[in-house]
């Protein structure tokens, strides 16, 4: 039996949302192009589907002018957000249309007349761990139908890729799980450091955990299972006990001697949920659905919450293609070195454009556990985006990169924001220099108040 209460008001904003759907025979979905963007947008896909509404769906990098032209120009008179929204709830009044916005990331921005605006925040829930876009667009679902329930799998492939099942589920994700767990559709398996997958394939693409000279060297992969004594060829489900015991001791061992905290250690052996019928678990949704992102083919991801079994197979090729120039980026920076400041490290991220997974990365495998970790794109367009990754000991210092990334963008006109230990910004690529000397000053005096 599901323990978790949703609050009241909460069900209340998620009624009043289901009835504007409902008033509707067209709808036009926003939602973010990561992980948990595209779970969002694929849910609302299918339960609009369900629904037999006709609906288009818009994936995106970021909400801007563009995008907001993009939803005025829309032929819907509806306009469904997920996992975007918050920083632009003062504009939407203007386009004249219902607009629902789904979004988990903090804002001081103040909705118009009309906007339905679900946040977790709002309820005094923390959006940065305790629900994320596909949370939210699936407890629509679930109010529009409860038969939407089967929907909840792909709500976790959301989770695991915004980091909401690191340390456990809490908030309005314990909703999810416990009613997930009832109803046999997602079940849970110990953590492991052991990728999941085949021992030579998965220690060779992974970055999480990323093994110095083993991830992308299939030579340092051989040696490394020659010298664990098992065989290369074998499956993570498939090692016995032995096995899984001497080569995760062997894998913490090297990523201790390559400075990675025990801290990061614990997360990366969090506990894994595997989802019914699908023949994986979160983690794994949570990168097919990336990759679909990142290709800009979010459509792939929506075809596959819709049960195509072409789009999972060209998903998984996708995924495969993603992961190697992923592993070869982080090979290449390993190289090279983050660029050290007082309170910062910064690396250029223009060449590989993997930019908010290679922060991810350097911060947890690579680089000084002590400072945040700032990438930068310089697109061809003169405009650059920037992505920020901290850890929780950074956060328990006063470190909210939200606040660090959104005053030190706007210092140089841009704009930026997101949660305390993940967030993005974007601002003129001439000022890339002085937006970083910004950010370490800002960076060091949220050191100095939180150490009083």
């Amino acid at each position: 039996m599901v323990e978790y209460d949703l609050p009241s008001k909460l069900l209340s904003h998620l009624s009043i949302a289901a009835e504007h759907v409902r008033s509707h025979d067209f709808v036009h979905i926003f939602s973010h192009h990561d992980a948990d963007g595209v779970a969002a947008g694929s849910i609302l896909a299918c339960m609009l589907q369900r629904l037999d509404i006709e609906y288009q769906v818009s994936f995106v990098p970021v909400l801007d002018d563009d995008v907001l032209s993009m939803m005025r120009d829309s032929y819907s008179e509806c306009i469904l957000m997920s996992d975007i929204g918050a920083s632009y709830l003062d504009q939407f009044e203007s386009l004249e249309k219902d607009v629902i916005v789904l979004d988990h990331h903090k804002s001081d921005k103040v909705e118009g007349s009309g906007i339905v605006y679900i946040n977790p925040h709002n309820y005094d829930i923390d959006g940065m761990t305790s629900g994320c876009g596909s949370t939210l667009a699936f407890l629509l679902a679930v109010t529009i139908d409860e038969r939407n329930w089967d929907l909840v799998k792909y709500a976790f492939g959301g989770l695991a890729g915004d980091r909401q099942l690191i340390n456990g589920l809490t908030g309005l994700n314990t909703y999810l799980g416990e009613g997930a767990q009832e109803r046999g559709l997602v079940t849970v398996m110990d953590g492991s450091l052991i990728p999941i997958g085949t021992l030579s394939q998965s220690l060779y693409i992974s970055t999480e955990p990323y093994i110095r000279g083993v991830g992308g060297s299939s030579v340092g992969t051989k040696a490394f299972l020659e010298e664990a004594g098992i065989d290369q060829t074998k499956d993570f489900l498939d090692l016995t006990d032995d096995e899984k015991h001497r080569l995760s001791s062997m894998i913490a061992v090297k990523l201790l001697d390559q400075g990675v905290s025990i801290q990061t250690l614990e997360e990366t052996a969090r506990t894994r949920y595997i989802l019914k019928d699908m023949g994986m678990d979160a983690e794994t949704l949570s990168d097919l659905l990336n990759a679909c992102g990142r290709e800009k083919m979010g459509g792939i991801g929506v075809g596959i919450c819709l049960g195509n079994k072409d789009s999972l197979a060209y998903a998984r090729e996708l995924n495969y293609n993603s992961k190697k120039d992923l592993i070869e980026a982080t090979v290449e920076l390993d190289k090279m070195k983050v660029t050290p400041m007082e309170h910062i490290q910064f690396f250029d991220s223009t060449a590989s454009g993997f930019t908010g997974m290679l922060c991810s990365i350097v911060m947890h495998f690579i680089g000084d556990p002590e400072k945040p970790t700032i990438g930068i794109n310089y697109g061809t367009d003169g405009k650059a985006k920037a992505s920020a990754r901290g850890s929780w000991e950074q956060l328990d210092k006063g470190i909210d990169l939200s606040v660090a990334m959104r005053e030190a963008s706007e210092s140089v006109g841009g704009q930026g924001g997101g949660h305390r230990i993940a967030s993005g910004a974007n601002f003129p690529s001439f000022r890339g220099q002085e937006f970083l000397k910004n950010l370490d000053e800002i960076i060091g005096k949220q050191l100095v108040t939180g150490a009083k």
